[in-house]
């Protein structure tokens, strides 16, 4: 049998651990202190909920479960590998959110403020910061079309990032609207826009040549795409800008007082930029989407956008919905890797006894537990390199009965 997990999902130290449990502790403390409340779904949907969620890409990421017994005996004998499957795992938090709101929303006040702090799973090409199983930490606000809304959110994580000393980012903001009014009058068709973005969304990594290129394989107009690399020719744009290049610009107005109230909010005390080559992958938004990006360490660090379409596909009714996630294991593998220390973490002591001591020297863990995090282990045959393992695992001193007369520090 194999002791390595599966390829793209990982084991976890018991000091590693800790770090991921304090990130998520600290980001979940912000939310809750902010009037958000936690819920929780199955990492399980049905196939069809997953397959209609217009998720872009993440679409032929899904990790499908196959039917079970005769039902997998029946799709085997019809000879159609889409009857194989009626299950699969999330590929984010969203689409679940969206269900568990349609199904629940009579228990539920309007607006709803609610956490997910979760695992998800995409059936990725694993590589360095991309792992098929991973944690999402999303707040999201549903039953309100009030840009306030996206004030908030974007207050709320900054304050968590800052709360973790993330402290040098920016946050990129845009609306789809915009993006595709200006797709628009470039010259693309309305049906074929969700498909023109999630190229669009690719502008960073691979440069303009590389979206025409693209755009050129899905067989778009000619003229559609010379008009557009012109208009990318005159970046960066601005919000000014937009009523030049849009046939409708006014979501420009209210991306302008989203960023015009979180500056006021929070005293500038953050960069907010209008960037309209911020697409976001998920075909699912339908307005403002938005990004943080840290300026010490190159990349994304959070996410999210609005996404008012998503809850009525399940009632048949449109519910305005917004929420930002922040990328967990991209926050956990910069402190990670920075040598980030836990702040006011209690010490972590080994208490070493005689297998006859034990009651005596569960006593003296209990009084040591009142300054230190204390575990007892029966007295090993070589002490040294016992205690020189627990070391390694994060314990800065031990107590042995018998023979101590106070806590030994480890060195």
């Amino acid at each position: 049998m194999k002791t390595n997990a599966v390829k793209g999902m990982n084991d976890y130290l018991p000091l590693e651990v800790e770090l991921r449990d304090y990130i998520q502790s600290v980001i979940l403390r912000v939310y809750e202190k902010n009037g958000f409340n936690r819920i929780m779904t199955p990492a399980v949907e049905d196939a069809e909920n997953l397959d209609k969620s217009e998720g872009g890409d993440n679409l032929n990421l899904i990790f499908k479960i196959m039917k079970r017994g005769d039902k997998l005996e029946k799709a085997l004998a019809s000879g159609d590998e889409k009857e194989l499957s009626d299950l699969g795992l999330r590929y984010d938090l969203t689409l679940p959110l969206s269900r568990y709101y349609a199904g629940h929303r009579e228990l539920l006040p309007t607006p709803m403020k609610c956490i997910q702090i979760d695992k998800v799973y995409r059936a990725e090409r694993p590589q360095k910061g991309r792992d098929r199983e991973f944690v999402q930490c999303d707040i999201d606000i549903l039953g309100s079309e009030s840009p306030n809304c996206e004030a908030e959110l974007i207050c709320v994580t900054a304050e968590a990032l800052k709360a973790l000393s993330l402290n040098n980012f920016k946050i990129k903001i845009n609306d789809r609207r915009l993006l595709k009014s200006m797709l628009l009058k470039c010259g693309f068709e309305p049906g074929q826009l969700d498909s023109v973005c999630i190229s669009f969304d690719k502008l960073d990594k691979i440069g303009a040549e590389g979206v025409s290129v693209e755009l050129k394989e899905k067989e778009f107009a000619d003229s559609a795409i010379e008009n557009l690399i012109k208009v990318l020719e005159r970046r960066p744009f601005t919000l000014d800008m937009m009523s030049e290049l849009c046939e409708d610009a006014s979501a420009a107005d209210n991306l302008k007082y989203i960023i015009d109230t979180v500056k006021a909010a929070t005293g500038d005390s953050f960069e907010v930029e209008f960037d309209i080559s911020l697409v976001r992958g998920q075909g699912y938004y339908t307005g403002t989407v938005f990004e943080v990006e840290s300026t010490d360490f190159r990349g994304a660090i959070s996410g999210g956008g609005r996404y008012d379409n998503l809850i009525g596909k399940f009632i048949g009714q449109s519910v305005p919905a917004v929420g930002f996630s922040i990328g967990f294991e991209r926050i956990y593998s910069i402190l990670k890797e920075s040598g980030f220390k836990i702040p006011e973490k209690r010490k972590k002591i080994a208490v070493l006894y005689a297998p006859e001591e034990f009651v005596s020297a569960r006593a003296k863990a209990e009084e040591l537990r009142k300054e230190y995090d204390v575990s007892m282990f029966e007295n090993p045959k070589k002490t040294g390199k016992f205690l020189n393992k627990l070391q390694e695992n994060g314990y800065s001193g031990f107590y042995i009965m018998g023979q101590s007369e106070e806590v030994n520090e480890l060195k």
